[in-house]
């Protein structure tokens, strides 16, 4: 084992919550502790991923799940397919209609991926063709970094007010900046409200293969993740798990690299087998239930 500085960030968190958190009810029922405003950062230079590894954390359904929300996908389907399953509760007909959404099973509605690449369209159903409607802000930043990488205002926002009630579920990563400092490139994203026990090791996951392939599309070495929590909250159903999980010493984080086997031009073309993962040692699983 080795003394990996960069997950103790997560585990501080988890004791700082365990320790001193809020407790809240919330929108599931199911009850939370919580604090406010936390940021971490990982470092992505030498190839090194932040993929915690106090438990395992499944990668090919982070870089699936990515992969759906960079290609503007909203049909659940298509993950089902991959038995990649984070979207099968909030898809289901019956919580569909507890937030008064109409559409039928497992269409999502104008969700993070839409809003990434086709902000301002109006959305109809899952089907639907919405090619070069609606602003493609993902494809923008990657265009202005090539050609204006000092910039300050290449952001992403999934946070459309005018699409809330369509969602699924509203974003909860909200927000993602690119940021070039010495020549390297760096993501910071602000997270509104992070289930720390299940999402959040996804979150910072996902947006560290978003930063890398950019990365690889710009040619600018990638630099760091910044994460930044508002609502950073335990359910009560995780307590157990999370209190044994930060007993355990992290691993060294294991590196991931894009096949030089394959040239990529554009976003849309990356496929799950282009993610090469290397040295991913982590303790067991821990099961935890997700709130619908």
């Amino acid at each position: 084992m080795e003394n990996n500085h960069e997950e103790a960030q997560y585990l501080q968190l988890i004791k700082r919550i365990l320790d001193g958190g809020a407790q809240k009810m919330d929108r599931t029922g199911t009850g939370t502790i919580a604090v406010f405003g936390d940021m971490a950062r990982y470092s992505l230079e030498n190839d090194s991923f932040p993929l915690l590894t106090t438990k395992k954390v499944p990668f090919r359904v982070v870089a699936e799940e990515l992969l759906f929300f960079i290609r503007g996908q909203t049909d659940n389907r298509i993950l089902k397919k991959k038995n990649v399953n984070i979207w099968t509760l909030n898809g289901t007909e019956e919580f569909l209609r507890s937030r008064g959404i109409t559409r039928r099973e497992d269409d999502l509605g104008p969700i993070y991926g839409y809003q990434w690449r086709h902000f301002g369209a109006e959305y109809k159903t899952c089907e639907d063709d919405y090619s070069n409607k609606g602003i493609d802000q993902l494809n923008q930043v990657i265009e202005e970094l090539k050609t204006n990488p000092n910039s300050r205002r290449m952001i992403v926002c999934a946070w459309n007010p005018c699409d809330l009630d369509q969602m699924a579920l509203p974003p909860c990563h909200v927000l993602f900046q690119f940021v070039v400092v010495n020549g390297k490139l760096n993501c910071m994203l602000y997270q509104r409200s992070g289930d720390v026990g299940l999402g959040v090791p996804f979150n910072i996951a996902s947006y560290a293969l978003l930063l890398k392939m950019v990365s690889y599309l710009t040619n600018i070495p990638a630099g760091e993740f910044a994460h930044v929590l508002s609502d950073a909250h335990i359910y009560s159903n995780h307590i157990a798990q999370l209190t044994e999980q930060v007993k355990r010493v992290p691993y060294k984080f294991p590196t991931l690299k894009i096949s030089p086997a394959v040239k990529r031009e554009r976003i849309d073309d990356f496929q799950i087998e282009d993610f090469i993962l290397d040295g991913y040692t982590h303790h067991p699983p821990i099961k935890m239930d997700m709130s619908a």
